[in-house]
């Protein structure tokens, strides 16, 4: 074809006009349950433990005891957010207490496995923090067990209830865009603040601290459909971190792709863009951070502009344990469970695998985070 004939909108160098349309109706927010009051106990009351309890006094959930290895911790978190709850002398105490319904663990994950198994042992409800294991073989026996005994079993993967990004996964499962494509997510901003911190001491800060949230959301779209990742990190020049504060991933789907890009080392004039395209519609979200973000939906009847409310923190936390509570209310699985997890997990070991040897990794083919 000779330069005079070519067709420049085949080309892409303009882009469609299209009217606004409605903003569609999505259930992105928070959920609630209807009457369901249970009362919630929490097991460790670290740092994270803050913006659990937060959300909970904000929605109006009943934090009735809390337990931590250091009583004056627990003291002084029940003191700020919930001035009724019991401090528990020992965790099995806790977990005995049959006035007790559901129950919040936020214990690290290396110690975290036997704790679910003895509160769903001891016939609760539980939402784990995130991630809820180190290794698939033991999160399969975990979830096995809550269904044997009749329980939920849920995880605190909390950036789902981001607005942007739970508008987002809301538009997808209703079909607005059809059978999706592509998901590609590309996060500039500066991670250096821990530099000389704890977090500095986790080899994968980025890509597994960090990115798991964005495995998730990948993971929690195209579900089965993933099929496998390589991944890559890097030391940004001058840095401070002994860790890598870039990394990205390439994840191949059955028929699509995705990405995910993480450069944790910009100091300045931060970004956040998430892109995910399907065969009927798209949807893009940009903004200079993650609680300032503008989604815009596309299809072929128009644009939509919806007006989020909300931010991350802490409605992600309402939402986690909210999912929770109404799964156990309506008696089905909640769309954060354990279960479901895994999948999530399963990305996310195979990606640390991949950033590790230098090679595409199978999903599913790593079952143990360090293995």
């Amino acid at each position: 074809m000779s330069d005079d004939s070519a067709d420049t909108d085949t080309y892409a160098l303009k882009a469609d006009d299209l009217q606004e349309m409605a903003v569609p109706k999505l259930a992105y927010e928070p959920p609630a349950p209807k009457s369901y009051r249970p009362r919630i106990g929490m097991i460790g009351t670290g740092g994270i433990a803050n913006s659990h309890l937060d959300a909970y006094r904000a929605a109006g959930w009943d934090v009735a005891a809390l337990w931590n290895r250091s009583r004056n911790k627990a003291e002084e978190k029940a003191a700020a957010y919930c001035p009724g709850a019991r401090v528990a002398d020992d965790m099995q105490s806790l977990l005995d207490d049959s006035g007790i319904d559901v129950v919040d663990i936020t214990l690290p994950t290396e110690i975290r496995a036997p704790v679910i198994e003895a509160a769903l042992m001891a016939g609760k409800h539980v939402l784990s923090q995130k991630p809820f294991v180190s290794d698939l073989d033991t999160g399969e026996a975990l979830v096995r067990l809550a269904e044997d005994r009749g329980v939920k079993l849920a995880v605190n993967q909390n950036g789902r209830w981001s607005p942007h990004l739970g508008w987002m996964r809301e538009a997808c499962r209703a079909g607005l865009i059809g059978d999706v494509v592509s998901i590609h997510a590309a996060l500039h901003w500066n991670h250096g603040w821990t530099a000389g911190t704890p977090f500095d001491d986790i080899v994968d800060l980025i890509l597994y601290d960090f990115g798991i949230h964005w495995f998730d959301f990948v993971a929690s779209i195209a579900g089965d459909r993933v099929e496998s990742v390589f991944a890559m990190a890097a030391h940004a020049r001058g840095q401070a971190n002994r860790v890598p504060l870039m990394a990205q991933a390439l994840i191949r789907m059955e028929g699509g792709q995705a990405s995910l890009i993480f450069d944790g080392g910009a100091a300045h004039g931060a970004r956040d863009t998430t892109y995910v395209a399907g065969r009927d519609g798209s949807l893009v979200s940009d903004g200079p951070d993650l609680g300032n973000q503008r989604v815009t939906l596309t299809t072929a009847s128009g644009i939509a502009r919806p007006e989020l409310r909300g931010s991350w923190f802490n409605d992600g936390f309402a939402g986690a344990m909210g999912e929770l509570l109404c799964a156990i209310e309506a008696d089905r699985m909640p769309l954060n469970s354990a279960r479901d997890n895994l999948g999530s997990l399963a990305l996310t070991f195979a990606a640390l695998r991949a950033r590790a040897t230098g090679r595409e990794v199978a999903v599913g083919s790593v079952r143990r985070l360090d293995g």
